[in-house]
């Protein structure tokens, strides 16, 4: 991998003429990191390293890159080379009888280093001569670094099959960080929105509310793999810390925790004890598992599908049969079947949640420290009404991980189902500001919903749909608020798009045949309905809280509690919500509801 030299340390060569990492380099060639980083891996340009135990450091020949310059990039004559291309690369002036650039810039280093030492004598003289009333400005030192985000890894190995690898070391990296209190680290969602930047760093910053991006990008060579990582200060573009690592892919989890302590660092943040145990934590993995649990996260994340789900189940199961103690793939797992069991999929929550919980138990009893089996298991138990118990997973998450969007939001809809609107909403916003591109369907939006700021909620969804308009969570969540704010007129384009994109979903119908309904197109409304039930008739599953949205939008009440029942037999995630769910309005009165929020343990 690299160019020639790579992975050689060369001793005959001056030590004054050397550049001794990637920003030197750079700055040498008058390019960013990253183009010089490619140059080395596609076109051979001359690179060396030193490995120090498992990191390794870059370091160049200024006369080695001055020839490499040349063969690649001739004059057209001995005094012009102006018109040289070649990828951006700077002409090479060739006088004939000039000095080599390496020796010039040992002689400016010379003239420089003098310069420097005069001005320091006559600052030394100054200073012990000064009236003591005189005061010496010291150098402005560099803002501290409170607010971090992780872009996306470059994949460059040139095979887009290779992208989940790029990927889970990015989630990797994050998930290190995320446990640091003392830093505010931004989840994977967001960051992902810039895989294929057409912003600055400094824009990317700013957008995402921190002052420090950390970039890089990772090559694979059958299970060896490299990683370069490079920090830069969000104000000033300036890149103060770059580093490659070298690892075989069994050793995948050692690299990230190096990487992670370097960077916990070099951004000078406090480490607690337990925070440094875990960015410490590694374990060796076989490649084939690593890979298999790598294409599940990568399946799970790429849509809500329900193919795309069944996929990422198939490789985190195999993950667990290639070895049994690999706890992330109990987590994957653990989330697949969350997913699959929400209404808007489509999936039998009684047999998928079930599983659900067995996994992320799973997880957690081989690594307790797992933050997002916490979340994962918090939201279960809060859909089986055990409240207290899925308090304290969703507590015990965010003390192992400060920066988890996911339990934040977990918390704010815990607190909204108990009607705790006002703490609700300050847990969402926290969740928010970490996580601040993404929206799913228990998100801020839908948490907006629950306790009633429809209007912040429609803005929130609608700035949300400029960014994603094919986002399925996000057209429902607007939905809901607009039937609510009684805009059902607005809401029906809407989720039909939701409706179309899901693949007509029993979620998406039942609540589409609520606006329909509102917005006095009954017809429609009940044609719905038809499709529904003609659905169970043939044996497809339908939700029980589809048919409950369906029967309490047209105005059914009697039939909406049947289907209540059902839903409370299915234990329905809708029921979580049944204390402020504004769709449950109309029957509140009713004691047979009154019953209903006490047998979930919300009266």
């Amino acid at each position: 991998m690299g160019g020639p030299a790579s992975g050689a340390q060369t001793t005959d060569k001056p030590a004054e003429s050397r550049l001794d990492s990637w920003k030197e380099i750079a700055a040498y060639l008058s390019r960013d990191v990253t183009t010089v980083q490619r140059w080395e891996k596609r076109e051979g340009m001359p690179v060396h390293r030193h490995v120090h135990d498992k990191r390794g450091s870059v370091y160049a020949v200024a006369s080695e890159l001055d020839a490499w310059r040349r063969s690649r990039n001739p004059p057209r004559d001995d005094t012009d080379g102006a018109n040289a291309q070649d990828e951006g690369l700077r002409p090479s002036v060739e006088a004939p009888e000039r000095i080599s650039k390496a020796a010039a810039l040992l002689r400016w280093r010379w003239i420089a280093a003098l310069g420097a030492a005069a001005i320091a004598l006559g600052v030394a003289y100054s200073v012990v001569n000064r009236p003591r009333h005189a005061a010496v400005a010291p150098a402005p030192a560099p803002a501290r670094i409170h607010a971090l985000a992780v872009l996306p890894l470059r994949n460059m190995t040139g095979d887009p099959a290779q992208e989940y690898l790029a990927d889970g070391l990015t989630d990797a990296l994050i998930g290190r960080l995320s446990g640091i209190h003392d830093l505010k680290v931004i989840s994977r969602t967001s960051v992902m929105r810039f895989k294929d930047p057409n912003m600055s760093v400094p824009q990317i910053a700013k957008t995402l509310g921190v002052d420090s991006i950390v970039e890089g990008s990772v090559m694979r060579e059958g299970n060896h793999i490299r990683v370069t990582a490079q920090l830069i200060r969000a104000a000033t573009d300036e890149h103060f810390w770059s580093e490659t690592y070298d690892r075989e892919l069994s050793d995948v989890f050692s690299l990230e925790s190096d990487l992670a302590q370097t960077i916990a660092a070099k951004v000078e943040v406090t480490v607690t004890g337990a925070e440094q145990e875990r960015l410490e934590a590694s374990r060796p993995v076989a490649p084939e598992v690593y890979e298999s649990y790598s294409k599940g996260e990568f399946m799970l994340s790429k849509s809500h599908s329900k193919a795309d789900i069944r996929q990422s189940i198939a490789y985190f199961q195999l993950a667990i049969d290639q070895d049994a103690t690999f706890a992330p793939a109990y987590v994957g797992l653990a989330d697949a079947y969350s997913n699959l069991g929400t209404v808007f999929i489509g999936g039998v929550a009684g047999e998928t949640r079930p599983k659900a919980v067995s996994a992320a138990r799973k997880a957690l009893e081989l690594d307790p420290n797992l933050a997002k089996a916490h979340v994962l298991l918090a939201n279960i138990l809060q859909q089986q009404w055990h409240w207290a118990d899925a308090e304290a997973e969703y507590r015990r998450a965010l003390e192992l991980n400060p920066n988890s969007a996911a339990a934040y939001e977990g918390l704010g809809l815990w607190l909204a189902c108990n009607g705790r609107a006002d703490e609700a909403v300050a847990a969402a916003e926290r969740g928010r500001e970490l996580d601040p591109l993404a929206v799913s369907f228990e998100d801020f939006g839908w948490t907006l919903f629950q306790t009633r700021h429809y209007g912040q909620g429609e803005r929130e969804l609608r700035a949300a749909l400029v960014e994603r308009p094919e986002d399925f969570g996000t057209l429902m969540d607007l939905g809901f608020v607009l039937i609510a704010d009684d805009h059902p007129d607005q809401a029906i384009p809407v989720l039909e798009k939701a409706a179309a994109l899901s693949h007509r979903s029993p979620g998406a119908l039942g609540i589409l045949t609520r606006a329909y309904a509102h917005a006095d197109r009954r017809r429609e409304a009940l044609r719905l309905i038809a499709e529904l039930e003609s659905r169970r008739e043939n044996g497809s599953y339908v939700p029980a809280g589809a048919m409950v949205n369906a029967y309490l939008g047209i105005g059914d009440n009697e039939r909406a509690f049947q289907w209540l029942e059902k839903a409370y037999q299915e234990q329905s995630n809708m029921l979580q919500f049944v204390k402020v769910h504004p769709f449950f309005d109309p029957i509140r009165k009713d004691p047979r509801f009154a019953e209903l929020m006490r047998r979930v343990g919300l009266s």
